[in-house]
This record gives C-alpha cells, sequence and structure tokens, in this order.
C-alpha cells in the first residue's frame, strides 16, 4: 500500500488481497527456513508489557496449535505489579509453557531489551505497552532479527507513522513476520463479508456507519496527579487519558471498527472532519478531571470516489449503548460487526432495513475459528513456521493514523486530508527510546493547577493541543 490514500488498486483486487491474507489461505507455502530454531522448534516468545492485552496476547501465542511447542521465556513492564502479576496468571493457565524464571523478568524503561536478549533470531517478541513506544520497540527487534506481534494502534501521530512505515520495509527486508493487533482483519465473517462485497453483492459502497457508545473504561478519565507521582509516571500508567501515549480513547477504542470498515471499503479515505465535546468532567466527588479525551466524538470521513464513513463515539453512563457497523450499496447493504468489534454474524441484505425477511446470507463460521483473537495468533505463527509472507505493519500504521485523522479533525475543528495528517510535524513524544526513570522528562508537564492541556477547537488549529 502506497503512503497516500489515492492508489491503483482496485476495489475487488484490495478486498480480496486483504481477506486472503488475513486468513493466509492463498500464500504459496514453500520450505520453512527454520529461522527460529535451528535444530529446535520451540519458539521462544518475550511479552513487553504485563497489562490485560499483553497477557491476552502471551495466551492466545501459547494457545496455538500444530505448530511445535511455543514457550514464554520472559517478561518486561515499567511496572513491577503488572508483571508479577501477568506472570502469576500466565503461570496458573499455562504451566510448564511459562518458563520464566525471576532472572528473566525485567523492569524498567530499558527491561524491553533486556527481554528481546534472551531470543534467539527467529523468536517471537509481543508488543503491548502503549502505543508510543511502538517504533522504540520494534526498532529493537528488527536489529535483533525477531518476529513480533504487537498491539494496536502502533502509531498516534504523523512523523511516528511514517516511522513504523520505514521499519515495516526493514522488517521486511529481513523476511521478519510481523502481525498487528487488529483482530477484526482475522474474524473469518469478516473476511468472506469482504469476499462477497468485493464480489459486487451489495453494489458500490455509499455509506458506511460506526458507532461505539458506552459508558467511560480503562483510564478514559483521570483525576489530578498524586503528590510524590511524576508526570511521566502517572501518563505512563494512566495511558488512555493522554494523546501522546495512546492516542487518548478515540484511537485505542474506536480503531477496530474504522480499520474495518475501510478494509470493506477498499481503501483509505482522503479526508475527515469531525466535532466533539468535554460534557461531564468532574467525579462524582466534584473534582475536575485532567486528561485530554473528549466525552463525544462524531466524525465522517470521505473516500476517493465521495463515499463516505460516519464513525460516532460516546464514554458517557446512563446514554443509550450501540457498538456495531454497518455498510450501504447501490444494490443492498450489509452488517459488519452485529455487536463489539468483530461480533458475529455478519449479513448481507437486499434492502436498506435490515429486516429478517430481506437477508440474502448470513455468515456461519465453524467453532474453532470464532475466535478471532486465536485466528490471528494461528495465522502468524504459521507464517513463520512454513516461511510466507506476512507484514501487517505497514497497514497497522495507516490503519493507526487514518483513525487519527479522525480525531485531529474533532480536536482542531478543522477538515484534514491524509496528507496532512500523514506530514503534520507535530510529534506528540519525541525521545521516548532516550527515557531512563520516572524521573526523565515527561511529554506532558501540569500546570500549577495539576491539569494538562486539552483540545480547543477553532482555537488551536495546527495540531491538537499546545504542551
Amino acid at each position: 500500500m502506497s503512503e497516500t490514500a489515492n492508489n491503483s488498486t482496485s476495489r475487488r483486487d484490495f478486498l480480496k488481497a486483504s481477506a486472503s491474507f488475513a486468513a493466509a489461505s492463498t500464500l504459496a507455502t514453500g520450505l520453512s527456513s527454520r529461522l527460529y530454531a535451528a535444530g529446535d522448534n520451540t519458539i521462544q516468545v518475550a511479552l513487553i508489557g504485563c497489562g490485560g492485552r499483553g497477557s491476552g496476547a502471551a495466551n492466545d501465542a501459547m494457545n496455538v496449535e500444530g505448530r511445535g511447542p511455543i514457550k514464554l521465556v520472559a517478561m518486561a513492564d515499567v511496572f513491577e505489579d503488572r508483571l508479577s502479576g501477568s506472570y502469576n496468571r500466565l503461570k496458573r493457565e499455562q504451566g510448564d509453557k511459562v518458563d520464566v524464571p525471576e532472572e528473566r523478568r525485567f523492569v524498567g524503561f530499558d527491561a524491553y531489551k533486556k527481554a528481546m536478549d534472551c531470543l534467539r533470531p527467529g523468536d517471537v517478541a509481543i508488543f503491548a505497552t502503549p502505543p508510543a513506544f511502538r517504533w522504540v520497540h520494534f526498532t529493537y527487534a528488527i536489529e535483533k532479527g525477531l518476529h513480533v506481534f504487537m498491539e494496536k494502534p502502533v502509531t498516534v501521530d504523523g512523523p511516528t507513522t511514517k516511522r513504523m512505515i520505514e521499519l515495516a520495509k526493514k522488517a521486511d527486508a529481513k523476511n521478519l513476520k510481523v502481525g498487528v493487533g487488529l483482530m477484526s482483519r482475522h474474524s473469518r465473517a469478516l473476511q468472506e463479508l469482504a469476499n462477497r462485497v468485493a464480489d459486487g453483492e451489495i453494489g458500490d459502497i455509499v455509506l458506511m456507519r460506526g458507532y461505539r457508545m458506552h459508558g467511560p473504561l480503562g483510564f478514559f478519565d483521570s483525576p489530578p496527579k498524586p503528590a510524590g507521582v511524576t508526570d511521566l509516571r502517572y501518563q505512563v500508567q494512566r495511558f488512555h487519558s493522554f494523546i501522546w501515549a495512546s492516542g487518548g480513547n478515540y484511537s485505542d477504542f474506536y480503531i477496530h471498527v474504522i480499520d474495518h470498515l475501510c478494509w470493506m471499503k477498499g481503501g483509505w479515505p482522503v479526508k475527515a472532519h469531525g466535532l466533539g465535546g468535554r460534557h461531564y468532567r468532574q467525579s462524582p466527588e466534584g473534582v475536575t478531571y485532567v486528561d485530554q479525551n473528549f466525552d463525544t466524538y462524531s466524525i465522517e470521513y470521505t473516500f476517493e470516489d465521495g463515499a463516505k464513513m460516519m464513525f460516532d463515539g460516546r464514554c458517557m453512563n446512563g446514554c443509550q449503548n450501540i457498538y456495531s457497523s454497518y455498510l450501504h450499496g447501490t444494490k443492498g447493504s450489509a452488517i459488519a460487526s452485529s455487536s463489539g468489534d468483530c461480533g458475529l454474524p455478519s449479513a448481507i441484505y437486499k434492502g436498506q432495513s435490515f429486516d429478517d425477511a430481506d437477508r440474502v446470507w448470513r455468515s456461519r463460521v465453524p467453532m474453532r475459528q470464532r475466535n478471532p483473537y486465536q485466528n490471528e495468533w494461528n495465522d502468524l505463527i504459521d507464517a513463520i513456521v512454513q516461511d510466507k509472507p506476512y507484514n501487517e505493519a505497514e497497514r497497522g500504521a495507516i490503519g493507526s493514523m487514518v483513525t487519527s485523522l479522525g480525531r485531529m479533525a474533532a480536536h482542531t475543528g478543522q477538515e484534514v486530508t491524509y496528507d496532512q495528517m500523514l506530514n503534520c510535524p507535530h510529534e506528540m513524544a519525541p525521545g521516548l527510546d532516550k527515557l531512563v526513570d520516572w524521573n526523565s522528562p515527561a511529554p506532558l508537564k501540569s500546570d500549577a493547577n495539576g491539569r494538562y492541556p486539552v483540545p480547543q477547537p477553532g482555537i488551536v488549529t495546527d495540531q491538537e493541543y499546545k504542551a
């Protein structure tokens, strides 16, 4: 995929290639290079970032069947309690597949290097830290000759997106396999829907709709930083609250639906505009939150042919919850995800009303293939063992940047183009590879009242906030 939204790939070819790639079903098999284990077919794994997502990814890695033994041999995090909690859970669930003695459990900003140093070329590193650190860790993995699984998002701004695209090319040059945790691409229902859409079953897509509206979760909102805690520690610990660390709730929560709708369309949008607002920014006790998030977002993305993608996000208690995605074409319509990021079933209708009487297809997925989180690991390990081409890093970087495009449009109050987002010079957190400890300078400084800068649409228009 080129770095611009406008490319010569047809929608049909794009969708066919994407679905086949994700399923890993049409790639040439060839002879396995066995890069990961000369004389030993054990695939060793290091986990960098031991929160819930990292622990889940490690579990899925060790649950891959039929591809030889897979063991977790090293772990790293900047928070000791998260590492120990993750280790205890994984050891309890996976037993001897977890071989991480205390001397291979590393804490600190250099822990990622120590964990990857425990691996051999061709082993696998899992990156599940806040996404701002993704390029730092990916750089070292490529130097070490390691295959990678990285959680989404993989970038939060233009400069890091460009950096990740270049790193993806370096990984390709070294024949490294890279998976990205956009698991909707590995939903067997969505893969079949993508093929059917490519075959023209709903005609030309003119509108897509995505929704994720529910109550606050994760570290969506944050009270003032406690005394005795550095800005850096507070921001990394509560990463959902800070745009530099995670892209905020917009990027972290909404990327899955945005990405799979772009997949269905067969390309990336060329521009976006939108709105949002901060509505309930005090705790029940009357403490003003200091995070950078909006409570609501409503974004209109536009594609090269004029088709639209509408995305609505909301984090509020007491409101109607909607979490699903839809396609509207000139010959019919489709439900992509019936609930959640890629919830079964997907379906196609001959009209626009989603009435059961008008349904012409409904996905049927075998039980063993219904978990897209496991599917993405099965596909990645299969590519490693069979030495198949497999690198989702560039696509993941562009998907992350397109998500940020909608976020920036809302935060600035401006129409923002694909190229403007990609080339925006505002790197939110430069120098993350130079951090030493919690006393290192933070990307954001709190003011005298303990508050951090927030987006100001119409006032700050050239970047998302002024530090």
